[in-house]
């Protein structure tokens, strides 16, 4: 590497290393004298004046100000709460004015950000009434993704939403073992919409809709490519996921890229982990490259130091040990100072942002507050980790060293330079850091319970007890002072974990529901039967054993017994004739009078192993079977299994003129509306009579058998676009047949027609339409849900 590359990052590192020694100085001063003390007591006595209500009005304000707790009520219900209380306006007032202070460095006694934050509230607001009491209507999810898909959709970014849902995906698959998948997946949401912030507050109102859509496409990618950097950086030198041998070579890597300003080629990779690395390293390069690309030159050298100290600062905090008594307190806080300021002035150097009057020194002062708020809350999880912080440490040795300074101190005497050094006695500024400071402790004590609180306290606010005496009363007697990021916050977690925990669950039905499918499919032969030597069983079952999704009977034995409760082996036949019908299809499908397949479900084509003869007559044979079966439902009265007969012979009737239709349009160009109906009748038909039949049987009413059919409809024609980018875009070993079948064939697609980023948007389309089609069924649809989330995220 070039050292005088090196020596100039090293300059600029020892520069704001230098900056964050004085800083730690004058808190320090503050710390011993006790300054900060008088100072603060005195704010917060007055805080408390709009945030106490004594037992005189206690009577009153139980009626008129109400005390909920969000975590009891859930996200809607708490922003419906406040609504009604009229508590929403100064929830999000608090809220987004500490947001523009915290992430976008910005003075609240600024004429023009209170103007901002006003217009973001009003804005907020009723984006918030709206979608909660939609929400509560329609019993469904005001975070989803449909629902992001269609704010995508209003902002013109639709493309950019599905290529950050992709990304994101593959993220999550390549997060190792050793790192919680979960809070990774978090930080870069939240990374990505803190850049979207950034660039929110920089659009001007004159802008144009085609300069907006392109400023919030940049946001999402620049966003993504800076927070790829938290699991992959981060997070992966953090874990015990790669040797001592592994992270000396990564880190290398890494400082070599921003000292250079180029990612070097990965060489040769020696540990377990080269797969790995050779992942992260490809994704690296191209955020990092993209980055650079969309830096303005003249920001370029400010974005390069700025990384550079925070990744330094980052790996001089990362290699302390909790078994090292000897750490001196500059040691432990400027690292700190470092990384919590410069994590938040890249985000800014990222977009590259014109120059913000104070923006850069407000930043670099505030840092240290939020981490050590972090800090606190994380504390016996770090210790459990043996992670050294400034709570670890003092924990461990503050009966050992009589020089260490108390963090819980430390961080009011930051919250004091804050508010009157920094943001100058503000009143708005001292309400908004003393509401955060408070909520804090609240949410800290609720998770630890009292006893394990107090004793917290017992140690870390023994410096100063008549201080912390008040700071305790405060938590105590004050209203709730909480914030939309972590209502926001927790009810993103929420989401995720109920998301995980539902699609462990849909996995288990499927693989349970399919092992009991694939034992009741099979054939058997008659001994006395005169054409038990004729191999048309023999090849009905090769044809079954080929381990097909089996998703159509898997979606009536879901629907039926969860949902209408019906007896499961009661609708067994009805399991078969799905499952013969639709292997039938494929027989069909396959000929070399039709689609000439070779290769079905991993394996050789009926005709290929048989003979087109033999396959036709087997799928002939196996569509009078799943008659057969349907007419042996004798648990369910003759009328109710007729209805679904005539039912079935009608949806038959349509999937041979879909077929039909498919066979004539080969070679020709179709329009996209001939190609939604030619898709409906050969693969949403069959969705559909898998929701249908099972709610014919049950006797559903008609308006809930219509939005099944709609979302059948929509559903299977979200298949038929994934099948036709995977026959593009799929691997063969995954996906069991040969990709490019349909260009070789001349075969109309979506793809063909709508071109790739097309045929995206429109499978999303549909994914939309089918989500809301769900909300007007009323049963639980969680199931169908996760099955749409399978079919556009499917790799097979």
């Amino acid at each position: 590497m070039n050292k005088e590359l090196t020596k100039n990052a090293d300059a600029c590192y020892r520069l704001a290393e230098q900056k964050a020694a004085q800083y730690f100085k004058s808190l320090y001063v503050q710390l011993k004298q006790k300054t900060y003390v008088p100072v603060l007591t005195e704010d917060i006595q007055s805080w408390k004046q709009n945030h106490i209500h004594y037992p005189l009005f206690s009577f009153f304000s139980r009626f008129s100000r109400g005390k909920k707790k969000s975590d009891s009520m859930g996200y809607d219900n708490y922003i419906q709460w406040l609504e009604y209380t009229g508590k929403l306006d100064n929830y999000l007032d608090r809220s987004i004015s500490y947001i523009f202070m915290r992430d976008l460095g910005k003075a609240l006694d600024s004429p023009d950000t209170q103007t901002r934050i006003r217009r973001v509230v009003d804005s907020l607001k009723n984006h918030l009434t709206q979608s909660t009491a939609k929400a509560r209507e329609d019993k469904t999810e005001t975070i989803s993704m449909a629902g992001l898909y269609r704010l995508a959709q209003k902002e013109g970014i639709e493309s950019t939403m599905i290529w950050v849902i992709n990304k994101l995906k593959t993220v999550s698959l390549n997060i190792p073992k050793g790192i919680d998948a979960e809070q990774a997946q978090r930080k870069l949401i939240k990374i990505i919409a803190g850049v979207i912030m950034h660039v929110f507050e920089e659009l001007g109102e004159g802008i144009s809709s085609e300069e907006r859509t392109q400023k919030l496409d940049e946001a999402i990618r620049l966003g993504y490519s800076y927070g790829l950097t938290y699991p992959f950086i981060d997070d992966l030198l953090d874990a015990k996921v790669l040797s001592s041998k592994e992270k000396k070579q990564y880190s290398d890597l890494i400082r070599t890229t921003l000292i250079t300003g180029s990612v070097p080629e990965l060489g040769e990779w020696t540990g377990k982990n080269a797969d790995l690395i050779r992942y992260i390293h490809s994704e690296l390069r191209e955020a990092f490259e993209y980055i650079k690309d969309h830096q303005r030159p003249e920001k370029m050298k400010s974005f390069f130091e700025q990384s550079y100290v925070f990744f330094h600062s980052q790996e001089v905090d990362r290699v302390k040990n909790l078994s090292n008594p000897n750490y001196t307190n500059e040691e432990i806080y400027i690292p700190i100072i470092l990384k919590s300021s410069f994590s938040r002035l890249i985000a800014r150097s990222v977009i590259s942002a014109p120059e913000d009057e104070g923006f850069e020194n407000r930043t670099f002062f505030y840092g240290i507050y939020n981490q050590l708020a972090d800090d606190f809350a994380d504390m016996f999880d770090d210790m459990k980790e043996g992670a050294v912080t400034p709570y670890t440490y003092y924990m461990k040795y503050h009966d050992k060293r009589l020089d260490l300074i108390n963090p819980f101190e430390l961080y009011w005497a930051v919250i004091s330079e804050l508010i009157h050094n920094v943001y100058h006695s503000d009143t708005k500024t001292c309400e908004v850091i003393l509401d955060r400071a408070i909520n804090g402790l609240k949410r800290f004590k609720a998770r630890l319970g009292v006893q394990k609180y107090n004793e917290v306290m017992d140690l870390f606010g023994s410096g100063n007890l008549k201080f912390n005496r008040l700071i305790q009363n405060m938590v105590r007697k004050a209203d709730d002072v909480d914030f939309f990021d972590k209502l926001l916050r927790d009810h993103i977690i929420t989401i995720l974990k109920n998301e995980r925990k539902e699609q462990e669950d849909f996995l288990d039905t499927i693989q349970t529901v399919r092992d009991q499918v694939n034992s009741i499919l099979h054939i058997p032969k008659v001994d006395n039967d005169a054409l038990s030597k004729d191999p048309i069983i023999d090849a009905a079952n090769y044809s079954l054993e080929g381990g097909g999704k089996r998703l159509r009977p898997i979606m009536t034995w879901v629907m039926g017994v969860n949902e209408y409760g019906l007896n499961k082996s009661a609708i067994f036949p009805l399991l078969r004739s799905l499952e013969y019908m639709h292997t039938a299809s494929l027989i069909f499908d396959d000929l070399p009078s039709q689609d000439n397949a070779s290769i079905r479900r991993g394996r050789p084509t009926l005709h290929r192993v048989y003979s087109s003869a033999i396959a036709e007559l087997t799928g002939l044979f196996m569509t009078q079977k799943a008659i057969e079966e349907q007419a042996s439902l004798d648990e369910f009265d003759s009328r109710t299994v007729l209805k679904l007969i005539q039912y079935s012979a009608k949806k038959t009737e349509d999937m041979c003129k879909g077929q039909v239709m498919d066979l004539n349009s080969k070679g020709q160009l179709l329009t996209l509306e001939q190609l939604n109906r030619i898709c409906f009748y050969k693969t949403g038909i069959a969705f559909e009579a898998s929701l249908i039949m099972p709610a014919i049987l049950a006797h559903a009413k008609e308006f809930e058998i219509e939005a099944l059919k709609k979302f059948a409809y929509h559903a299977g024609i979200a298949f038929q676009i994934k099948d036709d980018l995977l026959d593009v875009e799929g691997d063969l070993t995954l996906l069991g047949k040969p990709i490019g079948q349909d260009f070789e064939n001349n075969n109309s697609t979506f793809v063909s027609i709508l071109g790739q980023e097309g045929a995206k948007k429109a499978m999303w389309e549909h994914y939309c339409l089918a989500v809301e089609a769900l909300q007007e069924v009323p049963r639980n649809t969680t199931f169908l849900k996760h099955l749409l989330n399978y079919i556009v995220n499917r790799d097979h």
